[in-house]
C-alpha cells in the first residue's frame, strides 16, 4: 500500500495560516540541509493530492519556476509540475492543469482508492480545512511538520475537525539554522 505523507508549515503555537489565511509568519531563509530534507521527503513521491484552493495557486507558481531555468528552485518546480496531481473539488468542471485530474467523489474512498494503486507515496498539500477532513479519517501516514519559531496566537488549524483523540508516534526529530524544526510523525492505529 502507497504510503501518504503530509508535508506543512505550522506556527510554534499550532496554526498553519493566521485567522484570514495569512502566511506572512513563515520562515524562508532555509539552508541547503532543510532543502535537502524536502527534496528526500518529495523523491519516492509520484502523486500529489491538493485541494481546489491550494491547487490554484500552488500550481501555476510551480509551473513558473519550472519554465525559468535560471530560478533557483527549478529542479523542485519541475518536480512538482511532472508529478501527476489529483485536486479534490465540489466546484470545478475540469482540469486547466497539466498532469492534473479533479476527483469529486467522497474523499475518504477517493484517498483509499489512490493508497491501494501501484506505484510510489503520495504526498499532500493542502490548507487548513481539506488537510483537517484528511486527519480525521486517519488517512494520512506520515505528518512532516515544519515548526517555524513564530507564534501568531490566532489562525486556521489542521486539527480542528477532530471528534476523538489521536495518537502519533515522533519518528523522528530535525532542527535547522533558520529556526524550523521538523517532526515526523506517524498515526498510532
Amino acid at each position: 500500500m502507497r504510503k501518504l505523507k503530509l508535508q506543512i508549515q505550522i506556527s510554534v503555537d499550532g496554526f498553519i495560516a493566521g485567522p484570514n489565511g495569512e502566511m506572512d509568519w513563515m520562515v524562508w531563509d532555509w539552508d541547503d540541509k532543510l532543502k535537502n530534507y524536502v527534496i528526500e521527503l518529495t523523491e519516492p513521491v509520484d502523486c500529489i493530492i491538493m485541494g481546489r484552493n491550494l491547487a490554484s495557486g500552488f500550481i501555476p507558481y510551480w509551473e513558473t519556476v519550472a519554465s525559468n531555468p535560471d530560478d533557483p528552485q527549478f529542479a523542485f518546480g519541475k518536480k512538482m509540475t511532472d508529478t501527476h496531481k489529483v485536486v479534490f473539488t465540489k466546484t470545478l468542471e475540469s482540469s486547466e492543469w497539466n498532469n492534473t485530474v479533479l476527483s469529486k467523489g467522497d474523499i475518504e474512498v477517493e484517498i483509499n482508492k489512490l493508497k491501494n494503486e501501484t506505484g510510489k507515496d503520495i504526498i499532500v498539500y493542502g490548507g487548513a480545512t481539506f488537510v483537517s477532513s484528511l486527519i480525521k479519517a486517519e488517512l494520512i501516514d506520515e505528518l512532516h511538520l515544519f515548526i517555524n519559531p513564530t507564534a501568531i496566537g490566532n489562525g486556521m488549524t489542521i486539527f480542528k475537525s477532530l471528534e476523538k483523540k489521536q495518537e502519533f508516534k515522533l519518528i523522528e526529530s530535525s532542527g535547522f539554522d533558520c529556526g524550523i524544526v521538523v517532526n515526523k510523525y506517524a498515526l498510532k492505529k
